[in-house]
Formats: C-alpha cells, structure tokens, sequence
C-alpha cells in the first residue's frame, strides 16, 4: 500500500513540475507579448508533452485510464493556456465528444462490439473449448503453440484490427493448453498485426500508404518499400527465433516462468480467467469456431473491397486502395453475427435466448478496451491541435542536407518518436511521407529507404506505444491486461528496433535490399544469441549467489 502511495506522490509531483514549467513560460512570454499573441505551446515540443505525460504515467502507475485522462487534461490545459473554461470544452467537446462523434471510430467501436459477442457466442457454444481440444493433440508443445499462432497471425494480414481479435480468439484456447502466458500471446498477436500488415500489399496498410503518394503509383512504391522494411521483417524472424530458442528476457521471462511452473497465465494474484473454468458445452465441436472465423474473414475482406467500390467496376487492387476499413470491417462482421447466430440455431447447440444473451456479454468484454480506444483517441485529438504534426515535421525537413547517408536512420528514429507519443502508424505516414518524397524523387534508390524507415518506424513506434489502438487491441484478443503487455514487449521491440537502425545506416551508404537484408537477419540472429548467453550466465550467477 505504502509502495503505490509513493509511486502516485511521485507521479503527481511530476505532473505538478510539469504545469509550474509550463505556467512560468506562458507567464513570461505573455510578458513579453500581447494577449492576442499565439499560443506559444502549439508547434513545439510541448505538443507532445501530454502524450509524454500520459505514457509516463502509465508505465509508472499501471493504470490506464487515469493517466491517459490525465494527458488528455493537460493537453487542454496547454491549448487553452490554462483557461478553466477553454479547457473544460477543449477536452470534452473538442477532445472525447469529437472521437465518438466521428464515423470512423464509430464504427470501430461497432466492429468491436459485434466481435466481442461473437467470442462470446462461440465460447458458450463449446467452439473455443472444443478446438482447443483438438489443437492439444495435434500441437504438442509450447514452440509449437508460438509457431502455429505466428503462422495464423502472418495469414490475417487484412487489417490489424480484424488481426489482432482473430488470432486472440482462435489462439488462446491452445495457448492455454500449453501455459503460454497471456503476455506473450499478446506479444505474439500484436508482432503479427502492424508488422504484417505493413509488408502485405493487399491490405488496408498498404492502401494507406499508397493514398500519400501524390504521383499515383503509390502501391508500386510501396511493393519496392518493403525489402527495406527491416523493423517488420526483423520482428518475424525474432518471434520465430525466441519460439524455437525458447528464450525470454525481461519483464516477460518473469510471466512465462509464472505460467509454466504456477500455471498463472496473467503473472497477477487477482486476475483469474473466467474462461478457463467455464464447463464447456457438451455439443460443441470444433467447426462451431472454424466456420465463424472463416467466414469472418472472407466477409470482412468482401465489405472492405465493397467499400472501395468493386461492385460499382473498380478492380480489386484499387478497391483495395480506396476501402474504408471502418465500414468493410463493420458490415463484413454484423453479417457474419447474423449467420453465425442462424447457424448455432440450426446446430442446436445454442438456444436463442442464450444468443441473445451473449450480446451484451460480448459488449462488456470490450468495454476496457472502448475506454482505452476513446482515450487514445482524444489524446491524440489533444496533440494534433498543439500542432504536434508541423513540429516533427520541421524536424524531419531539417535534418536533411548534409546528413544524407543518414537521413534512413533519422526518419527512422523521428517515425518511432512519433507513433510512439501519438500512438498512430497511419498520422505518422501522412507526415513523413510526402516530406521524404518532397527531398528525394521516386527515383531515387534513397528514396525508397527512407519512405521503408518511416513506414518501419511507425510501426515501431505504434508497436510500442500503450495509447496505440493496436496494441489496445492486441490486450483485449489475448484477453491480457494491456500494462503488462505493453511492459513485457517493450523490451523485445527495443531490441529489433536497435537492429533495424544499424540495417538503416547501413542502408543510407548501400540502398541495394539484397546485400542489406541479409545483413540485418544475421545481426538479428546474432543479436539474440548473445542474448541467450547473457540470460543463461545471469541466472547461473543468480543460481551460484543463491547456493
């Protein structure tokens, strides 16, 4: 009790530091300037001060919500320079109303809601319990149980959203099974979401991508990008490496250690799962879960491409490129909620009423993972009006010239800074990509490394963010609590991070993806197996002080 007291005094305090430096600076440039003067926090590091405040705190506090609510606060504290009344309508009306207001997240919102029913749906028709069955006689082994569910994760790669809830659905029986901890398969679901999606050309990534390329052939760009998308590559080959090697460090070895000799998969004395002690439906069979996930997929990937206007003659690439994920996702899954339902009547193995029931059981599943969502949005909200965008953007544009060998690596960095404070992939794109081709033509070799380290670095830096919708739902598919996640990967992603910006400089001087990519796998390799042995001589060290 005395240890969480301390850690809030402490974090309070900081806040309270924070709000004296920012008052003392407004005060002496309100000195200086008229009171018509502009806001002298906008467009400039103090715009990301509250996403800096709000990850701060909670990775400090392991508390979500008050953290991100109190980023949220002092962003409208910073736009409103301190006015109780602008701030009040800054972060209500401006900030939270405006998220929910808007379709896009609307329908998110919506998307999540009818998945979380489903789950629902397919645990208490016996689906879920009877697939884990069959998946524990045929996947023998923990390795086993990381590569299958890296392989579905590689295979989802429409959209990170619709990957992220389906590999947790599908997954977690046999990660159960075998004692994976949750934290690990959030990990696994989430380095298989961004990451894939980001090197698949047919996905709504890509399509995003290929919207900021002016000229029109943004899809080709981003086809020759992804060679050079070393943080995306470099994460397979480091799963795949960590499952075989059964290596953990970090925050992380603590969890699986809890759950292969405790059989706690949360690595928290008041967390249990429901799930795990439900009886389990005697009629259920595995098709009750593989036929609503295939169909799942194949709706959602016919909403997306009817959004886009294949119906009305466009081919599938460019519906592709101009879908809207939000409506795709949206009626691709309320079709499958419907026919799901029709088909569990049919089958017997559920009554109506249960199916009903389900319904609001799924919405309250999700409900941490809306509040996230809600807050992470209006945060963001919050730093795009400090003007967070023009100020990594003059960053970005300054910091070519005679650094450009460089300029990968720097993109690089300046992308994972940003996604990281803002906690979005597809913000970071729209800023850095039209720079990077406004100082290198298409032509450019160079060009495309640097377009590759802003895509890598958003992806990197959305990977590691805790406000980043993403990994939000990354937590809510492996049903993990979403602190723990994002402690337990930090350290993973730091590391393939810390490769992929030597695979940049390297890249800077030799833009040529076949002599830089196999350069960066080894040094990832390597990079591990070093690794291993610092982990296994720390814990015959910690074994010798022991004895």
């Amino acid at each position: 009790m005395m240890k969480r007291l301390r850690t809030w005094f402490m974090a309070i305090a900081a806040i309270m530091l924070v709000f004296a430096i920012c008052g003392s600076v407004l005060a002496e440039e309100a000195a200086a300037e008229t009171a018509v003067a502009a806001n002298v926090f906008q467009n400039s590091f103090w715009s990301l001060v509250p996403a800096i405040i709000a990850i701060g705190l909670a990775l400090i506090t392991k508390e979500v919500y008050s953290s991100l609510f109190i980023g949220i606060l002092t962003g409208g504290l910073l736009y409103s320079k301190f006015n109780f009344e602008g701030t009040l309508n800054h972060v209500f009306q401006d900030g939270i109303v405006a998220s929910l207001a808007d379709s896009y997240n609307v329908g998110i919102l919506a998307f999540l809601v009818i998945l979380g029913a489903m789950v629902a749906m397919m645990n208490k028709a016996g689906g879920s319990a009877a697939f884990g069955r069959w998946a524990s006689s045929h996947i023998k082994s923990r390795a086993g149980a990381q590569l299958a569910t890296i392989a579905l994760g590689v295979l989802i790669f429409v959209d990170d959203y619709f990957n992220c809830l389906t590999v947790g659905s599908v997954m977690r029986p046999v990660a159960d099974k075998q004692k994976i901890s949750r934290a690990k398969l959030s990990y696994l679901i989430d380095a298989t979401a961004a990451p894939v999606c980001i090197i698949a050309p047919i996905s709504s990534w890509a399509a995003a991508v290929s919207s900021y390329v002016e000229e029109g052939n943004g899809l080709e760009l981003f086809i020759k990008a992804i060679p050079f998308n070393f943080y995306a590559l470099l994460t397979i080959v480091m799963m795949i490496v960590l499952a075989v090697t059964k290596l953990e460090y970090g925050p992380m070895a603590k969890h699986e250690k809890n759950a292969i000799e405790n059989g706690d998969l949360f690595s928290d004395v008041e967390k249990k799962s429901e799930e795990l002690n439900e009886e389990a439906n005697p009629k259920g069979k595995v098709i009750d879960l593989v036929l609503p996930v295939v169909v799942l997929i194949i709706s959602c990937v016919i909403g997306m491409i009817y959004s886009g206007g294949f119906f009305a003659g466009e081919n599938f690439i460019d519906a592709f490129s101009n879908c809207d994920a939000s409506v795709g996702l949206l009626l691709g899954s309320a079709v499958t909620l419907i026919l799901t339902v029709a088909y569990y009547l049919i089958r017997r193995v559920l009554s109506f009423k249960d199916l009903m029931d389900c319904i609001p059981e799924g919405f309250k599943a999700m409900v941490p993972a809306i509040l996230i969502l809600t807050f992470a949005w209006s945060l963001k909200a919050m730093t795009d009006s400090l003007g967070a965008k023009e100020f990594v953007a003059g960053l970005v544009e300054g910091s070519a010239g005679a650094l450009t060998n460089f300029l990968p690596a720097i993109v690089f960095i300046i992308a994972c800074f940003l996604a990281f404070a803002t906690g979005t992939s597809w913000g970071t794109f729209g800023i850095l990509i039209p720079i990077t081709l406004a100082v290198f033509p298409l032509t450019d070799p160079l060009g495309v490394v640097c377009v590759s380290a802003c895509m890598a670095g958003a992806v990197c830096g959305d990977h590691c963010s805790p406000i980043s919708d993403t990994t939000i739902m990354a937590s809510a598919g492996a049903q993990c609590n979403h602190v723990n996640h994002v402690s337990t990967q930090l350290p993973y992603a730091i590391t393939v991070a810390a490769v992929s910006f030597v695979a940049y400089i390297i890249a800077g001087f030799v833009p040529v993806w076949y002599v830089v990519l196999p350069i960066a796998i080894v040094l990832m390799i390597v990079t591990l197996i070093l690794m291993k042995k610092l982990v296994y001589k720390n814990a015959d060290e910690k074994a010798q002080a022991e004895a």
